[in-house]
């Protein structure tokens, strides 16, 4: 009887939010989608909500400690274990595989990538090398390092402009800017992108059409959503065009002839095994028309799910609700915990 009580129990779901950078704003509005979305029927739901000062449960005026020594919370006397996390932490530490380290010493299983592709594809730098060692057409690029470097206009001197220079670690397009010429433009964003980061990748510019598309697993398959097309209305998808209204196009279905769109589905889902990826993850390619190439621009292993997000669209293209997409996401953390008792 006790073995039939278990097996209907709903499972305890932590979904974490926060965060200690900046992207930490964006998880606040992700937050609110996936909170509006998750199925309260099939699981209980508890936010923690991740900061510099503290880790908490939150829930309307009730906040109470997270213990880190096992994540659990206690209610009203009764102390609740997870089964399992639903990740929506932007940046560090929910991004870049610390998270997900901690959560594989307590035996927790979580919905995103495990912790080392979390730490790689974190590091933009990182993720091109292991990309092009693979034979996955990128960008060539050269990563500087805070105090190491006497002339950057040296170390670029390789490289056809325009150019782009970005954190090589973080997201949502943070101190990232586009330069045109080997000027004095070049110190400048090299020095905005040092604030965010202690290592800045400048990436040749490859000229052609912006496509982003989201890739998670279901019972073990590898699915692809709908393709996106963004047309930025600024002179690159910076961070005002991607959260402010009106700044960019995102056409969801794309409207690509299926060869290109079947050759980055292909492409994208070969990313996917060659990473070991788990969960939900966003690609963002170039193709380029000159060489019918899609070139791999980064990784996003936490990607966006605000409404006004690309993977949300991209979910409602394909005939899914949200509801659907986030316990499918769910049950794949969970299965995987299954999978490794099993073993």
């Amino acid at each position: 009887m006790q073995a039939n009580i278990t097996k209907f129990m709903k499972p305890n779901i932590a979904f974490v939010t926060g965060g200690y950078s900046g992207e930490s704003v964006i998880s606040y509005k992700s937050a609110v989608t996936i909170e509006d979305n998750i199925d309260k029927d099939k699981y209980n739901v508890y936010t923690i909500d991740i900061r510099t000062d503290g880790w908490f449960y939150r829930a309307g005026d009730t906040v109470v400690p997270v213990d880190r020594n096992d994540f659990t919370i206690t209610l009203n006397g009764t102390r609740i274990k997870f089964d399992g996390v639903l990740i929506g932490i932007h940046g560090t530490p929910g991004e870049d595989g610390k998270l997900q380290g901690y959560f594989d010493m307590l035996g927790l299983p979580y919905s995103s990538c495990d912790a080392a592709t979390s730490a790689l594809t974190f590091n933009k730098r990182y993720t091109v090398s292991v990309a092009a060692f693979s034979g996955i057409p990128v960008a060539k690029s050269v990563l500087l390092i805070k105090n190491q470097f006497e002339s950057a206009d040296e170390i670029v001197n390789g490289l056809k402009f325009p150019v782009f220079v970005k954190p090589n670690n973080g997201g949502s397009s943070i101190g990232m800017s586009k330069v045109d010429h080997p000027s004095e433009e070049l110190g400048n964003a090299i020095a905005k992108a040092f604030k965010e980061d202690d290592q800045v990748l400048v990436e040749e510019f490859i000229k052609g059409r912006e496509f982003t598309i989201g890739v998670f697993k279901k019972e073990g398959k590898i699915i692809t959503l709908p393709i996106t097309e963004v047309i930025s209305k600024n002179d690159f998808f910076d961070y005002e065009a991607k959260y402010t209204a009106g700044r960019s196009a995102e056409i969801t279905p794309a409207q690509v002839e299926e060869t290109i769109a079947g050759q980055i589905r292909t492409t994208a889902t070969r990313v996917y095994k060659i990473f070991n990826c788990s969960g939900i993850v966003r690609m963002d390619f170039i193709f380029n028309e000159e060489s019918k190439t899609p070139y791999l621009l980064e990784i996003n292993t936490v990607p966006g799910q605000s409404e006004a997000s690309i993977v949300p669209q991209q979910v409602k293209a394909m005939g899914w609700t949200l509801k659907a997409f986030y316990s499918a996401l769910i049950e794949e953390a969970l299965s995987r915990k299954a999978k490794s008792k099993d073993i």
